[in-house]
């Protein structure tokens, strides 16, 4: 019924994680109705993506094409022995927006989810073990999500140090707990645990 044009957008669309039949067509007529200008000028941008921006081959960050290296491991005032593991280059954002970290990222690239085709071979985790040992690291901070998959994650990357003699080398992970405003009720069972397991006294 529609425009074959209009139909391979929505159907293009429809491939984002996140987007609907309905939210691609919502995104679909509101590209068609933008000026021709603003339409190149995002096509543009999506055409250039894989020729303006690499991934780190130490940190596996974002970074722009005429970069060797992610400008937070370049910067020497950076500690480069105490490394903060996330599961994607976004995660790094909102840590760098605390101002609290002064180590340097390691991003894996997903995490581990059996179900969802993602082994631990598909991730970032022996490039992690390579640098652990290449920076000599004294302390990794497991940032991963609090749920299954970032718990399963943290625990391969435990038994993978072991394994490699990184026995020495600090694991610690984020402080996790019950967020302010959220009733008991609502909690999640993980959530629980690290707030029972993180416990303060009053």
């Amino acid at each position: 019924m529609l425009p074959k044009a209009l139909d391979d957008l929505i159907e293009a669309l429809g491939v984002l994680p996140g987007v609907g039949p309905r939210s691609a067509e919502r995104y679909a007529w509101a590209l068609f109705k933008r000026p021709q200008v603003k339409l190149n000028e995002i096509a543009e941008a999506i055409s250039s993506l894989h020729t303006k921006v690499k991934l780190c081959p130490k940190t596996f960050a974002l970074i722009s094409d005429s970069e060797e290296f992610s400008k937070l491991y370049a910067d020497e005032r950076r500690d480069r022995k105490l490394i903060m593991v996330v599961e994607q280059p976004f995660d790094i954002i909102p840590l760098e927006k605390t101002s609290k970290f002064n180590g340097t990222y390691h991003v894996l690239g997903g995490a581990i989810s059996p179900i969802d085709g993602i082994h631990a071979g598909d991730l970032k985790i022996a490039e992690l073990i390579k640098r652990v040992k290449e920076d000599e690291v004294g302390e990794l901070i497991l940032a991963t999500n609090a749920n299954i998959e970032g718990e399963s994650t943290a625990l391969y990357i435990q038994k993978m140090m072991e394994d490699a003699g990184l026995g020495e080398v600090k694991l610690t992970r984020l402080a996790r707990g019950l967020p302010t405003g959220v009733d008991l009720a609502y909690a999640d069972q993980i959530t629980l645990s690290h707030a029972f397991d993180g416990r303060k006294e009053f």
